[in-house]
């Protein structure tokens, strides 16, 4: 069981990167650099839509690129 449940985690492993560091480092590097995010929206929340649709794209394909 226990096996099953760790699978499960590490199938979805880079969709959880996208949103647990690409996403705070694209917010991060926003308010650093005084970058605005599009369409009024946060720096947080643009870093968590473009790292968890990264992270869902590598999901999907298998690679990063």
């Amino acid at each position: 069981m226990g096996a099953l449940v760790i699978r499960k985690l590490l199938l979805w492993m880079p969709f959880l990167f996208g949103i647990g560091f690409i996403a705070p480092l694209t917010a991060q590097t926003m308010d650093y650099w005084n970058i605005s995010a599009p369409f009024g929206l946060s720096s947080l929340v643009f870093g968590l839509i473009l790292g968890g649709a990264w992270g869902l794209y590598a999901n999907i394909k298998g690679r990063w690129v």
